[in-house]
């Protein structure tokens, strides 16, 4: 029997075009052009460095925060990809690429961006799980909780991805996102919120080993009566159970 792993979700907050910030469908209509606002409390100077994704980042991460700064684990496919591609580009034009350019471009700049923005010390982590998906980072957030029990009470979890740029060849495993998106869970080991589950299966899943395509069908288990959702890939699954 494999290890099962109880949890509470304290809080949750999203942000894709055409959903409001807690996951709900809204007005279709020009959907792909759809900017994600920001809080207020961000600083002008900081809102100028952030990309579109960032700003879905900041935009569903908003109602998780709290008072308190805890620990951090962000999940991305591929980041800032996209603005590495820019950046290529405009290097094959012979232009000049500023530091400030290079290091909004790395996989973790907007875990920076949201240390300086808050003001955080915790610890941050970023993952790109690939095929693993998005269990991967609830792992890592629940040994993170279990690590450090008696100092800290909930770990903040952030899963965002946006579509990858033509340019790259479409790939077998579809580790592309259909639009941009973020999802902010905050979860504890105890506490007032909706206790899940986590389990690993050893059942292959070969229809659901999208990452991005992962963020949306927690989305929907968050947001639906259903009690179960599993998600994995051609190696192995994990489940997760209302209880």
């Amino acid at each position: 029997m494999s290890k099962k792993f109880d949890f509470v979700i304290r809080t949750w907050s999203a942000w894709a075009p055409g959903f409001n910030n807690q996951g709900h469908r809204q007005n279709q209509q020009d959907m792909q052009t759809e900017k994600a606002g920001l809080p207020a409390h961000v600083p002008k100077a900081l809102q100028r460095r952030l990309s579109p994704l960032a700003r879905a980042v900041f935009n569903a991460t908003d109602l998780c925060i709290g008072n308190v700064a805890t620990p951090i684990v962000l999940s991305s496919a591929h980041g800032e990809v996209n603005k590495s591609l820019e950046m290529l580009k405009a290097m094959q034009r012979g232009e000049e690429i500023s530091p400030t350019a290079f290091s909004l471009s790395v996989h973790n700049a907007i875990s920076g961006l949201f240390s300086i923005a808050h003001n955080n010390h915790q610890e941050i982590t970023v993952l790109a799980p690939g095929q693993d998906g998005i269990s991967m980072v609830f792992l890592e957030a629940l040994g993170i909780l279990h690590e450090r029990r008696n100092n800290t009470d909930d770990v903040l979890i952030v899963l965002y991805d946006e579509p990858l740029s033509d340019f790259y060849p479409s790939l077998s495993i579809g580790l592309k996102a259909p639009t941009s998106c973020a999802l902010a869970i905050k979860i504890a080991l105890s506490g007032q919120g909706l206790p899940l589950q986590l389990q690993r299966s050893p059942e292959h899943r070969h229809d659901s080993g999208e990452h991005a395509l992962q963020i949306f069908a927690f989305l929907e288990f968050l947001t639906s009566e259903n009690t179960t959702l599993q998600l994995g890939n051609h190696r192995q699954s994990w489940i997760w159970h209302k209880q």
